[in-house]
């Protein structure tokens, strides 16, 4: 079943077959013709883009911490970070979420990054609890250490588990760096 929350094509494809049966309505007894019979598929297809638009799904709201962690990075913003970050976070290599902020002004620091695009990722939810595994390609400037010593871009698979908070919205709780450029990788061996 299609959730009307999260893709309005159900609801706009309701509203063609309702205009199919307007059509046909209209035709079959033309004396019973009014002019609102043509507001009923445009008002269930404004009804379906403004379901969409108000009401945000868990699933976009997890999409949108990742995309704003994405963006914080390439931005070097360690505060936008933070504010994405629960305060019981803990990893394989960080053991607060004070560890991973000072991590990452570190790192930041020394890699500039140019650009982020996410490439895919696959998220599942359970309950107050959310996983999603991450693929991101990220660029980094010229004079950057990682370019200099390296290569220009890395291709980052991360595990990010996120936890509902009382306030609806989600918080990182955990990450994992799985892979970078397809070779297997931990925290620990990108200190």
């Amino acid at each position: 079943m299609f959730d009307i929350f999260e893709q309005p094509w159900t609801l706009v494809g309701a509203a063609i077959l309702v205009l199919f049966g307007v059509l046909t309505f209209r035709s079959i007894f033309p004396e019973k013709k009014h002019w609102w019979q043509w507001l009923l598929p445009v008002f269930m297809a404004v009804t379906a883009f403004s379901a969409d638009y108000i009401v945000q799904t868990d699933h976009e709201k997890i999409n949108s911490v990742i995309n704003t962690g994405i963006k914080a990075v390439e931005n070097e913003n360690c505060r936008t970070i933070e504010t994405i970050i629960a305060e019981n976070y803990n990893d394989s290599f960080h053991d607060s979420k004070a560890s991973l902020i000072a991590h990452c002004r570190q790192k930041l620091a020394q890699n500039t990054v140019e650009k982020s695009k996410k490439t895919g990722q696959l998220i599942s939810i359970s309950g107050p609890d959310a996983t999603a595994t991450v693929f991101v390609m990220m660029t980094f400037t010229k004079d950057s250490y990682v370019s200099q010593n390296y290569l220009s871009f890395l291709q980052v698979k991360a595990r990010l588990y996120l936890r509902k908070q009382n306030d609806n919205n989600w918080l990182i709780t955990r990450v994992e760096v799985l892979e970078i450029n397809r070779q297997q990788v931990n925290w620990g061996q990108i200190r």
